[in-house]
């Protein structure tokens, strides 16, 4: 990138992201083993990529955050893995809303089960990663993946900053991430999407690529009726508190967030940086013109999608439009995607991309009386066929076989399931509803008919993907990758970034609703600057620099 100055997947969707100890315990080298290990005696491994995955049934405890609609014990999937790879599990669910506390417990206590799965950087954070790996009771991973998990290892292999990013600084691996695939893996958040009825209505065919040709566009939106109705009601562009809308319209100035960034290896603190000033300045241009709806920073996310329902809603972000609209999918293809913008401080079209992982989903601690095989058990789900397992269950419990008239075999829902709402029956087949798991999404998720004969219409989906390809994807820039910092690069930033946070929250939203003016902007810096960001600045550099010089 040249330097600027400065589907639908109902399986997977949602989709959608640290301290440092400097001890090795020795710990990685217990994946390069002859294939047996375990504190309970030796335990026999088939063969690699086989099943079963042990000769002699083992028994495991697994710790996970329930989501209360059925027991994992009970559930299809644990009971056929279970019979496919001769590993047991007894299983530990503390409700979601417990389960960070429950699991801090149990490493307080060191009744830590054999086995964390479904966790996340939320409550197994870097900084536990780190602290509780240096101390011997998370197993480094590394050592096991090239001889015990192949389809883990062909992950890496074909995205190596993958490895770079679940790799500590003391250079281990503790925990195994959920790597998502598909069109709209790359969305950092739901994108923006123009009112395709307004556009059709003001007869534009071509959407705007600069700002000053969206500025034209949104004053359009405001001046010529395009609702149809009359009335003088025409809300431009919405958001609320500019959440989702600003890293998309950021990418005009050359920025994809309002916080650290990376640009071209240099790191910045994009809020103090003369892009970001170009930023505020056009986004008060807009909101003093009444191109911005006037109550964006006080209105809840229900208000905003009932202005959408309401006709009255030129510009606006969500998940899919028809989210706001309340439309169908089919009549949702006509909403296009917002194209990234270009501005005078910025050539380059840029649009925030998503690193497409979510870290600290499995993790096998010291108690494991099989790591070997416990991992071989995960890396199954790093394949197509076990992503599809653990997502949809066995054939016979969510799904089955069934012939169309053309001779076709299909998937179709099993008799008992909810057609209304099939996701609840998923979430009592798979522990794979509502939590991430350690998996490699699929690009695209074999459909469950409700008939055997029902006509597959992807034309919603397709539409997604085309859009996104052509809007997003050539575009897509991380704003800073996934890593770890050291337990002192940690406490250096903590209580920095909570203050600059706040800070710089506040004064967007004054200088763009006018309330702060615009000439007060060196005075906002010099605040910045007088709250440490230099040396913040320079923590996330050197981080980075980490990050990018790994192998």
């Amino acid at each position: 990138m040249k330097k600027t100055k400065l589907l639908m997947g109902a399986l997977v969707c949602g989709i959608l992201l640290a301290s440092c100890g400097t001890g090795s315990t020795g710990e990685s080298d217990k994946g390069k083993t002859d294939g047996t290990t375990g504190k309970e005696g030796n335990v026999e491994l088939g063969a690699p990529g086989e099943f079963p995955i042990v000769k002699e049934k083992i028994s495991m405890t697994m710790m996970g955050p329930g989501v209360g609609i059925a027991e994992w014990k009970d559930m299809p999937t644990m009971q056929t893995l279970a019979e496919k790879t001769n590993i047991e599990f007894d299983y530990i669910t503390p409700p979601m809303a417990d389960f960070p506390t429950k699991l801090n417990l149990a490493f307080a206590s060191g009744d830590i089960p054999d086995v964390l799965f479904g966790t996340d950087a939320n409550n197994l954070t870097p900084a536990m990663e780190m602290d509780y790996g240096s101390q011997g009771i998370l197993l480094p991973i590394e050592g096991y993946i090239d001889e015990h998990m192949p389809n883990f290892k062909k992950v890496l292999d074909e995205n190596p900053d993958i490895r770079k990013s679940i790799t500590t600084p003391d250079g281990h691996i503790y925990s195994l991430p959920m790597v998502s695939r598909g069109a709209t893996a790359i969305w950092p958040r739901g994108p923006l999407w123009y009112n395709g009825d307004w556009l059709k209505a003001l007869n534009v065919t071509e959407l705007p690529k600069t700002t000053d040709e969206f500025y034209d566009l949104l004053v359009r939106f405001r001046d010529e009726d395009p609702n149809g109705n009359g009335k003088k009601d025409e809300i431009p562009m919405l958001d609320v508190k500019m959440d989702s809308t600003r890293p998309w319209l950021l990418g005009a100035f050359g920025l994809t967030n309002r916080e650290i960034e990376e640009i071209d290896g240099k790191v910045v603190y994009a809020p103090i940086t003369d892009n970001y000033k170009e930023y505020v300045t056009f986004m008060n241009k807009l909101y003093s013109e009444k191109l911005i709806d006037q109550e964006v920073y006080s209105q809840s996310d229900e208000q905003k999608k009932a202005k959408g329902q309401n006709n009255q809603l030129g510009l606006f972000p969500d998940w899919f439009s028809f989210f706001t609209t309340g439309k169908s999918e089919t009549d949702s293809v006509t909403d296009p995607m917002f194209y990234p913008l270009t501005s005078e401080i910025n050539p380059d079209r840029i649009a925030p991309g998503s690193p497409r992982l979510a870290r600290a989903t499995f993790a096998v601690t010291k108690n494991n009386p099989a790591p070997e095989a416990a991992l071989r058990w995960v890396d199954y789900f790093y394949s197509d066929e076990g992503s599809d397992l653990i997502n949809t269950g066995p054939e016979g419990a969510l799904w089955e076989f069934a012939e169309n008239d053309k001779g076709e075999q299909v998937r179709v829902y099993t008799e008992g399931v909810n057609l209304e709402n099939t996701e609840e029956s998923r979430a009592k087949v798979t522990p794979a509803y509502g939590i991430p798991i350690p998996q490699l999404g699929q690009e695209k998720n074999t459909p469950i008919l409700k008939e055997a004969n029902e006509e597959i219409d992807t034309k919603f989906q397709d539409f997604i993907e085309a859009e996104t390809l052509e809007k997003v994807t050539p575009f897509a820039k991380v704003t800073y990758p996934l890593l770890y910092l050291t337990n002192e690069e940690s406490d250096k930033v903590r209580d920095v970034a909570t203050d600059l946070k706040t800070y710089v929250e506040q004064m967007e939203a004054k200088f763009i609703t006018g309330v702060e003016p615009l000439e007060n902007w060196d005075k906002y810096v010099k605040t910045i600057e007088g709250m440490g960001v230099e040396e913040y600045v320079a923590v996330y550099q050197g981080a980075y620099d980490r990050w990018a010089s790994a192998e």
